[in-house]
């Protein structure tokens, strides 16, 4: 949303993308949010120059994780320490004052990685400075054992707002226009990390990983949508004079507001993968338990000038979660057949005290079980047919279950029934195609505010998501025996079916939000999803590849609005679909252990909206990028 991907906004299967709530994310298989219990959301992401590779699990497999098990799990890998000492500098520079440096250096046990990225993002007055240092060490401690440290520290200095535009703003200056300059993001982390290997034999290997992570996030802002009118008190009209698409000037209003956050998480979950037989049928089982802690503090502190970093504290919470999990799985196999069943229990514990209100505090708790069944079947070495049905589940967070005087709220958990079948096929060398049918039917799924069409209230309603994702690549290398490769990527996610099947309504009252919308489009679910790749590489060192993004229309909210009024306030309206073109071209020069490297993205410099939650933001302009890679 920013340009530098610093908040992902990530959807699987056409959930909503917003703060990448619907997913969960990890680290070398560690949760990588700060609260994806209590608070799912994703204000923070690692540069992802650092990481070595990134799975992305769906299916009965998601079980083993946790607490999402929906749409999917993203696991971003980092590599393990070289053999032998050695490292690499990569310097970049382009368009809207972009540079990225990157210097990392690795011995048998140590890698050290650390990144600094600086630039304008996609609109005016965005300007983001991030530095990340990572450490990763690897020691043997006998011929079983083995220990991994991981630590990181990552900080953020940025000038970024939270409120898009209106549609007038849009129209009379253009998708860039963003008029506050006095915003800004400050966020620290800090992560450790230790995972302690035991091999008892060769079927037999238990993984116990001890992590914990402190996360500090000080967003100051002067609106955090288009109707907000905090500004009205000293700037009369302020709110009115954007949606009429007027020029304002935040420094005349005499507000800004301080959201200010700290998070500390830490847990410990053992896991033991087990290989036996047991009535002439051998089997592979996964085990594990986890026990895990988030802790939120959380402040609104209100200012009374557009520069001020302090004021009067209207919100002051605590709000603490305890979760604990178990999971087993066990593969079955029979020949080319193999049968998998699991099951996962989680048990989350909810917390908040309103400090603000003389402690007052409000508890509660669920219990959840999630069972999953999967199975696969080879007729031949080339060809793997998958299927496999689980429950979907994701708790509500804590702000969300109990209110701010105490209260429990009367709100479900996220529950689903998934289904996936599909097929994995290599028809011959070089050539590998993947396509799955997947049917995601939700008896509950939890709307918060502002995830589409402004401040909604907390609501709740049934959904359905139903389509095929397909994908390919071919190599011509391997069937030419050639040493010149013409190469062919695609991925495709068709979803026709993302429909409302029960009206959402209000937690507190019942009423329906935006009316009846049986059978209603979800907003953000575009119809289709498509990236390819062409290119062409060759021994020498030449990397050369043209990249096509297509991203369908979308709604943007549950009354599925098409034509955005006039004088909108950016918040509804259909969001028409596009297509950006990006180029990449890679030489390698070996003597000098040098590669340099251009890259263009959105080559037709096209103008397009990607999101209305809390007003127009656009997609990025054209960049133009360029840089070397060092090795040594």
């Amino acid at each position: 949303e920013e340009g530098f991907g610093l908040r992902p906004n990530i959807g699987i299967r056409g959930l909503n993308p917003t703060r990448s709530t619907k997913i969960l994310l990890l680290e070398d298989g560690i949760p990588l949010t700060f609260a994806p219990y209590g608070d799912n959301a994703s204000y923070y992401h690692p540069p992802i120059e650092r990481f070595e590779r990134i799975e992305v699990l769906k299916g009965a497999e998601q079980i083993k994780f946790g607490p999402q098990t929906i749409g999917g799990v993203i696991n971003y890998i980092t590599p393990i320490p070289p053999q032998t000492p050695g490292g690499s500098v990569t310097l970049t520079g382009g368009k809207r004052d972009y540079f990225s440096g990157q210097a990392q250096y690795g011995t048998r046990n140590f890698l050290f990685d650390y990144s600094h990225k600086q630039g304008d993002g996609s609109r005016d007055n965005t300007h983001s400075n991030l530095d990340d240092f990572n450490l990763k060490s690897v020691f043997d401690l006998t011929s079983s054992q083995a220990l991994t440290l991981r630590a990181n520290y990552n900080r953020e200095r940025s000038d970024v707002g939270y409120t898009g535009i209106t549609d007038a703003e849009f129209r009379n200056f253009g998708a860039r226009y963003n008029p506050f300059d006095n915003d800004t993001f400050d966020a620290d982390r800090a992560a450790l990390s230790a995972t302690h290997a035991l091999v008892f034999n060769e079927n037999a290997v238990l993984t116990t990983n001890l992590y914990g992570q402190y996360f500090s996030r000080d967003w100051w802002r002067q609106s955090s949508r288009t109707t907000d009118t905090q500004c009205d008190a000293s700037v009369s009209g302020f709110s009115t004079t954007r949606l009429n698409g007027g020029a304002v000037n935040p420094d005349n209003c005499n507000s800004i507001q301080g959201r200010l956050r700290d998070y500390y998480t830490y847990g410990v979950e053992p896991r033991l993968n087990l290989r036996y037989a047991a009535f002439g049928v051998n089997s592979e089982a996964d085990i594990g338990v986890r026990a895990h802690f988030e802790n939120q503090d959380r402040q609104q502190v209100n200012g009374t000038s557009a520069f001020a970093r302090s004021g009067t504290t209207v919100e002051d919470n605590e709000r603490d979660t305890r979760a604990f999990s178990a999971f087993a799985q066990n593969r079955f196999i029979f020949g080319n057949f193999s049968v998998t069943p699991g099951l996962r229990v989680e048990r989350v514990l909810y917390e908040r005290e309103n400090r603000l209100a003389n402690g007052v505090t409000g508890k509660t708790d669920l219990t959840e079980t999630i069972p999953s069944l999967g199975a696969t079947f080879n007729p031949s070495q080339a060809v793997t047919l998958f299927t496999g049905v689980h429950r979907g589940f994701a708790p509500p967070s804590t702000a969300d279950i109990l209110n701010n005087n105490g209260g429990i709220v009367e709100v479900d958990a996220e529950k689903s029934w998934n289904f996936e079948l599909g097929a994995r096929a290599r028809l011959r060398e070089g050539i590998q195609l993947q396509a799955t049918y997947f049917r995601n039917d939700f008896q509950n799924q939890i709307v918060v505010g502002s995830v589409a069409g402004g401040d909604l209230p907390l609501a709740q309603g049934e959904t359905l998501h139903e389509g095929i994702e397909f994908g390919g690549r071919i190599d011509s290398n391997a069937f030419l025996k050639s040493a010149h490769n013409v190469f062919f990527i695609a991925a495709l996610t068709y979803l026709p079916t993302a429909e409302i099947t029960a009206p959402f309504a209000q937690v507190s009252n019942g009423a329906l939000l935006q009316g009846n919308t049986t059978g209603n489009r979800l907003p953000y679910a575009p119809e289709t999803l498509l990236t390819t790749t062409l290119g062409y590489e060759h021994p020498v060192g030449i990397d050369v590849r043209f990249e096509v993004v297509h991203v369908g229309e979308q709604f943007s909210d549950f009354a599925n609005t098409g034509t955005p009024a006039a004088f909108g306030s950016g918040l509804v309206g259909q969001i028409a679909s596009h297509t950006i073109f990006n180029a990449a071209v890679n030489y390698r020069i070996k003597p000098l252990r040098t590669t340099v490297f251009l890259t263009l993205k959105n080559l037709t410099d096209k103008t397009y909206i990607v999101d209305r939650t809390r007003g127009i933001l656009p997609g990025l302009p054209r960049l133009i990028q360029a840089g070397l890679q060092y090795d040594f």
